[in-house]
């Protein structure tokens, strides 16, 4: 009842085959892939240099290619979107105009990794893009795109930078070509994801804690709404900027110092809407530690318990939630096995990220199907390696 996605070799195969039909030459040298992620908890408290619990996902973005004599550039995707041209043609030479954001817009993560890349000059290549990770479903389709790809260029050019300056660099990227001020989550846990484990990661020091979740009477189930939603709307940077003013107005560097006790004392000089946001952001950062302790002991049910409270705070607090993520939490907390629920990602719209156990996981599907009003995509998955060149047979 789940759907099934296509594996790491399918995407491969996929993307040799297209490189063939475009290029008509032999096969490409080189292949990567990074993967999507999924947030556990601690939404909307990276940019705010708090904590965050993703883990990295089986769903993944593949690149192959090969690099060329000159400084020519062609990049193909696999993915169709009717709005959008599939291919892309620039050159590495000239002023750097060529790589400025531009359409398509999937290029722009491409073009923002190249110019935030460590090691220069770079060959010219060929590359074509296939993936798993759904767009707009808030599991990091755009980290997962940029990470593969500087994966790709690390095969052409080695850089001499470690993971995290390359997490940084990505993030980077998303800056300043797809205009994203996102926090360094997604990209962080596409290069650094390990199996079997979720990732603490602190986003002011940058340091990540493996957490294990390996319990095979666990299942994590991603339910997509399918509803789309596009971050470089206005939201996602109205948000960050209201907590920027209400850690200005507390007199600290993030709200990642600031406790409820200091946002009760300031209150009066906080308007509501700024108060509330901070109010998230406080108790969440909290609620992520204490998320992340629970699962080290195996303790699921407090471990959901901080779910559910994630999710009312965003949709009550933060309101970056909708009608339809809210009834997909409510459908699955209905269903006895089921831990926790909540929103995942930046908000409206996307997927749930659910935690029940195994036993439970055809029943929770079928209710959810029977009590949602639109029609879901259902992932049944595992915490996964991080971003890794492939070999090629």
């Amino acid at each position: 009842m789940a759907s099934s996605f296509p594996s790491v070799s399918e995407l491969v195969d996929c993307a040799r085959r297209l490189y063939g039909q475009v290029f008509g030459e032999e096969a490409p040298q080189v292949a990567v892939c990074a993967p999507g992620r999924v947030n556990l908890i601690g939404e909307h408290t990276d940019y705010n240099q708090g904590f965050v619990l993703p883990m990295a996902l089986p769903l993944v973005t593949v690149v192959v290619g090969s690099p060329t004599s000159g400084q020519d550039v062609t990049v193909v995707t696999a993915t169709e979107d009717a709005d959008e041209p599939r291919r892309v043609d620039f050159s590495l030479l000239g002023d750097g105009s060529q790589l400025s954001p531009g359409l398509p817009r999937w290029a722009n993560y491409v073009k923002g990794v190249i110019q935030n890349y460590m090691a220069h000059p770079l060959p010219g290549f060929r590359a074509v893009i296939a993936s798993s990770v759904p767009l707009g479903g808030g599991l990091s389709s755009s980290a997962s795109l940029e990470v593969a790809f500087y994966t790709f260029l690390q095969q052409l050019k080695p850089d001499d930078g470690d993971k995290v300056s390359k997490a940084l660099a990505c993030q980077q990227a998303e800056h300043t070509h797809a205009g994203v001020p996102c926090g360094i989550m997604d990209q962080f846990v596409s290069v650094l994801g390990r199996e079997g484990h979720a990732l603490l990661i602190d986003c002011r020091s940058l340091e990540a804690t493996p957490v294990p979740l390996a319990d095979p009477g666990l299942v994590i189930l991603i339910t997509n709404s399918n509803v789309r939603h596009s971050l470089t709307g206005s939201e996602y940077p109205t948000r960050r900027r209201q907590c920027e003013d209400a850690a200005s107005i507390l007199g600290k560097e993030s709200l990642r110092d600031a406790t409820m006790k200091d946002l009760e004392e300031a209150r009066g000089r906080l308007g509501d809407i700024t108060y509330r946001r901070a109010h998230h952001v406080i108790e969440e950062i909290e609620r992520t530690a204490k998320g992340a302790e629970a699962l080290k002991r195996g303790a699921y049910k407090e471990f959901g318990k901080l779910m559910v409270e994630s999710h009312n705070s965003l949709r009550d607090l933060y309101e970056v939630s909708c009608r339809e993520l809210d009834e997909l939490v409510s459908a699955a907390m209905e269903v006895e096995g089921v831990y926790g629920s909540r929103m995942t990602g930046g908000g409206f719209g996307g997927c749930t990220v659910t935690l029940l156990q195994a036993q439970a996981i055809d029943r929770t599907i079928l209710h959810i199907q029977e009590r949602y009003s639109g029609t879901p995509t259902f992932y049944v998955t595992t915490p996964s390696e991080g971003a890794r060149a492939l070999v090629l047979s």
